[in-house]
């Protein structure tokens, strides 16, 4: 897409080169980053070795009133949000032109560097962490970094939460829809021993009918640095509960005549949800060149929805109660070595062992549904994946304005699948090894420009506990899909405290599959091709005012599939995906009492379907405005309102599930409207 961008932009960067200016990594960040309690020198920062990586700073965090936390990610470039907002299943972040819709899980997360998706890919477990308790959001798009394989398709989000310090912060905040929420985060350091405990809670009555919801979330730290600071060993537990009404979607009808309702079938629609979270951490300076990080984890994610896709009696589909039991045991470690100043090694391993179990069973028909005594047990499965990968990369820096990263990955999956309900047993698809070759190159023609390239494989499993993620009887055996990622960039800084970044990007896949484990649905999408052009500005303008804008083209299409007809959908292109993505901020501190914020964030329209036939979808242009008073030191007050313009969108998706054929259609769920929250900050 647009060729000639690139070279025009770097054209354009050279009358800023100077040599006062220093461009240390590729990296863009927005905010502040803490650097909170005690690190040790030898972890290799994402920044410092990979080439698009974006950073969102606590400062532009911590004081964010959102419904769910994946929000915050929102605010960083060319992310796209999926607003579900069906109770605890409220949405995703997703971005490199992967859409949110559960079909296509493309993005890994992670939380303080431990895997945080669930089976199928989606992000559930980001609910757990509250924005005071964010030290920053990491964001690593494309396919060139080899620490992670499993559901790191586009790229990755690392939630990296406070470690250190002493501090008492808390926040409190009364809102609209009678939002009421608590943070307390406190820290306390001394002797080598570090502790961070978080407590939050939200209810709110939500912004539509039938749409309450209640949830908690604790959290606790402790590490322990030796005397000499060459090891550091740590424990992190959370535990986390939701229960909320699902306010259910609408047709188009429904919508025009009362966005804020809640249909009658959708009366006893909720959802409950817990999780827990335990991690075993070390950190360990073997020599000074050599650094030895290591995690043992545990997930767990229990979730009980009840659910009514539509108010049409024929069968029992529409209405089901679906339970979701995953237990997660993984362990990751990694080894740094310095060799020289050319020359940087690591390398490491993951290993996790899923243990899971899902129930689906059907009701039927009732207004509002009668989650009583199910009419059929659709699902009663018990399954397993196992995944062992290892990946080993060099920094090579031939000379100073020189950087140049070769890696490789590999990652083997096993498991079994019983489904109870037929009394079979099957094994996983067989990928085998699943290799992946990285290389990155960063060159610095000035201290203040760098001009990047990178090329790198990922690839994307089938997920689910039956066919075609295992092989069933009869059931097709499937190659992993392998997603082929380039990417070209400059980044330059005009002015200190200024960088400007573009990039170009494309990301080609064999044998993609859109799969939805909880309806057991899977659709080939063949080849497909991602592309796009990315363009960032966060500046300094003055030592009152900070800003910064983004904008990113992006398209998704399929090369070669064809429809279950026979219906060839080349050309097409893959659904749910905008075809751009704007974000823009502007933050002015006219004293040291006073910061006043305004940000906005656009995106396309996008198809609902394959075959690209019932219309696009989903635009919207949305501004927030903020207002902070600070009463002394360490007490503040803020105002912030969401959707300023009171702007009308809504998520949509394709219902061709649940209706019969001649009554597919469209269904959404409602944005919110204009919303104010007040808040007082304490820190002490």
């Amino acid at each position: 897409m647009k060729p000639k961008l690139l070279p025009l932009a770097i054209a354009s960067a050279m009358p800023f080169i100077s040599a006062g200016v220093q461009a240390d990594d590729t990296a863009i960040t927005i905010g502040q980053v803490h650097i909170s309690g005690q690190r040790l020198a030898g972890p290799l920062l994402s920044n410092r070795v990979l080439t698009s990586v974006d950073i969102l700073g606590a400062d532009k965090v911590e004081d964010k009133n959102v419904a769910n936390s994946w929000e915050l990610v929102g605010q960083l470039p060319g992310v796209q949000l999926t607003e579900t907002r069906m109770g605890a299943e409220s949405g995703k972040a997703t971005f490199r032109a992967f859409n949110g819709e559960g079909y296509i899980n493309g993005i890994k997360v992670l939380i303080d560097g431990v895997p945080s998706n669930v089976n199928s890919g989606n992000q559930r477990f980001i609910d757990m962490i509250f924005p005071l308790e964010v030290d920053y959001i990491e964001v690593v798009r494309g396919t060139n970094d080899p620490r992670y394989g499993l559901h790191n398709i586009g790229g990755n989000i690392n939630f990296a939460t406070r470690q250190g310090g002493n501090y008492v912060d808390s926040r409190f905040t009364y809102g609209s829809f009678d939002t009421r929420e608590a943070q307390v985060a406190i820290g306390h350091e001394s002797d080598g021993l570090a502790q961070n405990y978080m407590l939050a809670r939200q209810v709110s009555s939500g912004p539509r009918d039938h749409s309450d919801s209640d949830k908690y979330s604790l959290g606790a730290k402790w590490f322990l640095t030796s005397p000499g600071k060459d090891v550091k060993a740590g424990l992190v537990v959370r535990a986390y509960k939701h229960d909320a009404d699902e306010p259910g979607f609408l047709t188009a009808g429904q919508m025009a005549e009362d966005r804020h309702q809640s249909p009658a079938k959708n009366a006893n629609d909720t959802s409950e949800r817990e999780m827990r979270h335990a991690s075993a951490h070390l950190d360990w300076q073997l020599t000074p060149d050599a650094f030895l990080s290591s995690k043992l984890y545990y997930n767990s994610y229990a979730d009980d929805r009840r659910v009514t896709f539509t108010s049409n009696p024929a069968g029992t589909a529409p209405r089901q109660r679906r339970l979701w039991d995953e237990d997660q045991y993984g362990f990751l470690g990694t080894l740094t070595w310095r060799a020289n100043d050319t020359l940087v090694i690591d390398g490491g391993v993951n290993a996790e062992h899923q243990d899971n179990r899902y129930r689906r069973q059907r009701y039927t028909f009732a207004v509002p549904t009668d989650f009583g005594t199910p009419a059929q047990i659709q699902n009663n499965d018990v399954y397993t994946l196992d995944n062992f990968g290892a990946y080993v990369q060099a920094i090579i820096k031939p000379f100073d304005s020189l950087k140049i990263v070769p890696g490789f990955r590999t990652d083997k999956f096993s498991g079994t699948s019983k489904v109870r309900t037929l009394g079979v047993q099957s094994d996983l698809q067989d990928y085998g090894w699943i290799e992946q070759p990285k290389l990155s190159m960063v060159y610095n023609p000035a201290a203040n420009v760098s001009l990047y390239g990178n090329w790198g494989r990922t690839f994307q499993v089938l997920t689910g506990s039956g066919g075609p993620a295992y092989l069933v009887a009869n059931q097709a055996t499937f190659a992993p899909s392998i997603n082929t990622g380039k990417e070209l960039g400059v980044k330059f800084k005009p002015l200190p405290g200024s960088d400007m970044r573009l990039a170009v990007w494309r990301q080609d896949a064999t044998g993609e599959v859109a799969n939805m484990p909880a309806t057991g649905t899977t659709v080939g999408l063949g080849e497909t091709r991602r592309q796009g052009v990315d363009i960032q500005i966060s500046a300094r303008a003055t030592d009152t005012l900070d800003f910064w804008l983004s904008h990113s083209l992006q398209k998704a299409e399929v090369v070669s599939a064809f429809t279950a007809d026979g219906v060839s959908l080349a050309g097409k292109e893959v659904f749910s995906t905008p075809r751009h993505i704007s974000n823009a901020g502007a933050e002015y501190r006219p004293s040291d009492k006073w910061r006043v914020g305004l940000q906005g964030r656009a995106q396309g329209d996008y198809f609902i379907d394959s075959p690209n036939a019932r219309g696009k979808f989903g635009g919207f242009v949305l501004f927030d405005a903020s207002v902070r008073y600070a009463l002394s030191r360490r007490v503040s007050v803020d105002v912030q309102i969401k959707n300023l313009a009171d702007r009308r969108y809504a998520y949509a998706w394709y219902d061709n599930f649940f209706w019969p054929a001649a009554d597919a259609q469209p269904m959404f769920s409602p944005g919110p409207g204009r919303a104010a929250y007040i808040s007082l900050t304490l820190k002490m």
